[in-house]
């Protein structure tokens, strides 16, 4: 833009996220603020608008919109081009959206702002105690979203006609609620209702019902955002206990909502950076230290180790469902809603009908929800999230990568934490929280949100990638469509993709050395990996250290039967007999150690997770997993912090295959011979992870001597006891250590990185 004429005119095109956050009042104020004319609209890209002016007044305006956007707002790019004045204009309007081919991106659900909240309860306002109040700096987004652009005809809320006072905030500028997309109220918009456990609906104020029946010990089913929760009081033992029993739930920790702070300290210690989290407008549930491990106030009914998940009312009906205005509890139990192994439940109908006999009554409403999305789940490490689920309040954010060599590109993640990823320009979006892809309904889920996110966001796939195991129900399904539609195929080893993941969630492009530790993956050879250390970058890989493969009996049976696995540890180590009762009277045990003995089958994995499994039953007892990831949660929460670790020994064979394997046995044998002299099971599970610490730091001395930067990747990781351990030791040698911090560690996040070695390969 010139100084050359005055009055001047700009066209602007902005992108990024400029659609559901109060973009176009924000423009609209600040045009009045500095005496502009002109228009601004939504279109498939994002914002367009025209100003005319003072050329002083237009440079202020665009260094606001740059500097100083709408608190949800992400400006990515701002495209000025000057075009003739027009004269004549009077003022600056908002014309209607125009239809195309979406480019845009979309909002997450945000928290209700503080402005909501004040209002909430106020007895003088319109909306007091009323669940659904937003403005256009919080509520629902994209849970609502049917369609780009943002407009209330392309949500769930063009069910709900605005009332006369709505529509006059709607349009008046200096309202809160200017141009607010899914703005309601009492009189027009969705409404709460109660149900008893046979569906019938209760006379009385719903939330006033729901608090009593959580008051009195029952189970309530409640309808979020993003999907149906099952709540009771968090303090009462005998309602969690009740409530693991009907949804098949015994052990799997559970979430917690709190009504504020002081709530959430009367559970567990909480930091000035876990505090922020959570109280930030994505409100995800944050693993928090538990105050008391031990005794009465352990809260072990909600979880076994020494961490509990929290999170703040995130929706307006959650904030008054936890305020005890009827004697409701301040800390309720909120896990999902759904039947065992499918997706969390969305449809009222489908909640009474499907929750009949777990469910005690029902606070639902009636706006549809549009598009699923569990709640997210992080922990703070490096001042930073560290996601175990990245869901509600980030999807359907996208990531912003360096270049666009990624778009067109579809990664269809792996099978176990499904999850995919699509590249658009310079954007990757992640899908939210999907499952395990192991039955029809999560696979239907996962293509519902694929299909979606290809939809809303307009993205025209190129090239296709998944993972190398050829029984992976996504693996079929990137097949399926690349057959369908014509377009090449990249099949990428697991825990490359592990790698590449964390390399793309740093912006790291060069070689790099990665320590990978999961539960299993098909490696190269074709045999189960999942203890890797690998030199490489986003054009190839090799393994170059792993540890001692651990034959599992029976196959898969092992994952949940860990005594299996324990069995064959203590036999590949030779120290059986062990005295660990459990084991000595294993069922099947001597078939299993026929089995062993005779390498019949008895597959064999260098995998991390199994190998935790194994040492957690070696010094627990038992037999059985109750989940996935199970062991080392629990093994962190063994490893007291007053109670000093034992040490154990490593070694190392290297193979005709050039790859340095640590060598389990030796480590096994003494922290049996510990077991059997009656050391504290706290000493042996710290001593077993700060080896596997100590033996991090080895491999990377003896494999890495050029001390390339390192990632650290992998499901292994959500145990942070691990990370912080090995992080640790290898940046007092003087290595660079990065793990994830905008995805997953774990294989929800793995999707990121079968695009990022994708995009490489497709664009040389």
């Amino acid at each position: 833009m010139t100084r050359a004429s005055s009055p001047a005119r700009i066209h602007t095109e902005i992108t990024g996220i400029v659609q559901g956050v109060g973009f176009r009042p924000f423009l609209h104020r600040l045009a009045v603020r500095e005496q502009l004319t002109g228009w601004a609209r939504n279109t498939p890209a994002g914002v367009e608008l025209e100003l005319e002016g003072e050329e002083a007044a237009i440079r202020r305006f665009v260094q606001t919109v740059k500097t100083a956007p709408p608190p949800l707002a992400v400006v990515e790019e701002l495209h000025l081009h000057q075009v003739a004045p027009h004269g004549g204009e009077t003022g600056f309007v908002i014309l209607p959206s125009t239809a195309g081919t979406a480019a845009t991106l979309a909002a997450p659900d945000l928290a209700p702002c503080p402005a909501c909240l004040k209002e909430l309860y106020d007895p003088a306002d319109r909306r007091y105690r009323y669940p659904f109040l937003n403005c256009t700096d919080c509520g629902p987004r994209f849970s609502i979203l049917r369609a780009l652009p943002y407009d209330r005809a392309n949500t769930s809320m063009a069910d709900f006609a605005m009332c006369p006072d709505c529509a006059a905030e709607y349009s008046d500028i200096r309202s809160r609620r200017y141009h607010a997309q899914p703005d309601c109220c009492p009189v027009c918009g969705p409404k709460a209702f109660y149900l008893d456990g046979d569906g019938k609906q209760q006379e009385g104020d719903p939330i006033a019902l729901a608090q009593q029946a959580l008051a009195a010990g029952k189970i309530i089913a409640v309808k979020g955002t993003g999907g149906i929760h099952l709540a009771c009081d968090a303090r009462n033992e005998a309602a969690v206990r009740r409530l693991r029993r009907r949804k098949h739930r015994e052990e799997k920790p559970l979430a917690i909502l709190c009504r504020d702070l002081e709530t959430v300290e009367g559970f567990c210690s909480v930091t000035d950076e876990e505090q922020r989290l959570l109280q930030s407008p994505r409100r995800p549930i944050v693993l928090l230290e538990k105050r008391h491990f031990h005794g009465p106030e352990s809260f072990s009914c909600l979880s076994e180790n020494h961490r509990i998940g929290v999170m703040l009312p995130y929706t307006p009906l959650h904030v008054l469902l936890a305020d005890g205005s009827f004697g409701g509890p301040a800390a309720m139990v909120m896990t999902s809603a759904n039947l065992p192994g499918c997706p969390v439940m969305l449809d009222n109908a489908e909640a009474v009908a499907g929750l009949h006999g777990v469910a005690d009554g029902f606070l639902l409403h009636d706006r549809p929800i549009v598009n699923r999305c569990d709640d997210s789940l992080a922990a703070v490490w490096q001042g930073r999230e560290y996601f175990f689920r990245r869901s509600r309040g980030y999807a359907p954010q996208p990531l912003t990568m360096p270049d666009a060599s990624a778009d067109g590109i579809l990664a269809f993640g792996a099978e176990q934490k499904g999850g995919f990823a699509a590249g658009k320009a310079r954007h990757v979006f992640l899908s939210q929280h999907i499952g395990d892809l192991k039955n029809a309904e999560t696979l239907d889920h996962y293509r519902t949100a694929l299909q979606t996110c290809l939809r809303l966001f307009g993205v025209r796939p190129r090239a296709l990638v998944c993972d190398l195991h050829p029984e992976y129900f996504s693996t079929a399904e990137a097949k399926r469509a690349a057959s369908a539609m014509q377009l090449p195929l990249l099949q990428v080893q697991h825990h490359w993709a592990h790698m590449a993941a964390c390399m793309a969630d740093n912006r790291l492009d060069g070689r790099v050395f990665g320590i990978v530790w999961d539960g299993t993956g098909l490696g190269t050879d074709g045999n189960i990996w999942g203890g890797e250390f690998l030199l490489g970058d986003l054009h190839s890989f090799r393994q170059v250290g792993s540890i001692r493969t651990i034959a599992l009996p029976g196959g898969d049976a092992a994952v949940r039967q860990i005594g299996r696995t324990a069995l064959s540890l203590a036999w590949d180590a030779g120290v059986l007999p062990i005295p660990m009762p459990q084991l000595q009277t294993l069922p099947g045990r001597e078939t299993l150690l026929a089995m062993l003995e005779k390498d019949i089958r008895c597959p064999k994995a260098s995998s991390i997770g199994r190998l935790f499994d194994g040492v957690y039953a070696l010094i627990t007892g038992r037999t059985q997993a109750g989940y996935d990831g199970q062991a080392p949660a629990l093994l962190e929460a063994l490893a007291e912090p007053e109670t000093a670790g034992r040490i154990y020994p490593t070694a190392y064979q290297t193979g005709t295959d050039g790859v340095r394997r640590f060598d389990t046995r030796p480590m096994i044998a003494a922290l049996s011979t510990d077991l059997a002299e009656g050391v504290p099971a706290a000493a042996v599970a710290r001593g077993f992870m700060d080896t596997l610490c100590r033996m991090a730091l080895e491999q990377c001395r003896a494999l890495n001597p050029d001390k390339l930067p390192v990632v650290v990747a992998g499901g292994v990781f959500l145990n942070l006891y691990l990370l912080r351990g090995v992080t640790r030791l290898l940046e007092a040698e003087g290595y660079t250590v990065y793990s994830h911090h905008r995805v997953s560690t774990c294989d929800e996040g793995i999707a990121l990185g079968q695009l990022a070695i994708a995009a490489r390969h497709f664009h040389q």
